[in-house]
């Protein structure tokens, strides 16, 4: 496998390093390579910021940050009307939106693809909190991309919230992972 990018776009505070630790700890814990870091502009809570995770059959060197992802993932869709969350996005990449409906003011090259999960309102249904939006936007990475399973990631957040934090963290990626599962059976029977 070839090196995969991912850059999550987010406001500060919305838990989008944590997203990227999470998505690195679950590709590492199915035996890749994997690295997650952060880039902030201003340093106080909701300035926008990125992170990013990079996943690999083989040892990471780059450290820098990514500039032309496989993956993007928008935490806050507010975000999509200053940002070109899709600048530099490779061929065939996959864009994955916290919306609660489809967004047509991101434009895509090629043949990539978004997908728009209500993550907000499953951080709400399972966490208590809308603004944690993070957990469930991997379960929808997870169903949208292939690049690591429902399960690692579901035994990464039960990891890192022991209890009953960790069991809601487990049904939103559950929830998630299944929102997109349904739609893209949905559309792909409507193309038929």
């Amino acid at each position: 496998m070839a090196m995969k990018e991912v850059r999550i776009h987010a406001r500060a505070g919305q838990g989008a390093i944590t997203a990227a630790l999470l998505l690195a700890a679950a590709a590492f814990q199915e035996g890749k390579y994997s690295l997650a870091f952060p880039h902030f502009g201003a340093e106080r809570t909701g300035a926008p910021m990125n992170a990013y995770a990079r996943i690999s059959d083989a040892p990471i060197r780059l450290r820098t940050q990514v500039r032309r992802p496989d993956y993007v993932l928008v935490l806050d869709p507010t975000l999509i009307a200053s940002f070109d969350v899709a600048e530099g996005l490779k061929d065939r990449g996959i864009i994955v939106v916290n919306s609660d409906h489809p967004r047509h003011d991101i434009i895509v090259k090629g043949d990539s693809r978004i997908f728009h999960v209500p993550a907000s309102k499953i951080a709400q249904e399972e966490l208590g909190r809308a603004d944690r939006a993070n957990t469930p936007l991997l379960g929808a990475f997870a169903a949208a991309t292939g690049e690591v399973k429902l399960e690692s990631l579901q035994q990464v957040v039960r990891s890192r919230f022991p209890g009953a934090p960790g069991e809601a963290n487990a049904r939103a990626l559950q929830k998630a992972f299944a929102f997109i599962t349904s739609h893209s059976l949905l559309e792909a029977t409507t193309k038929l």
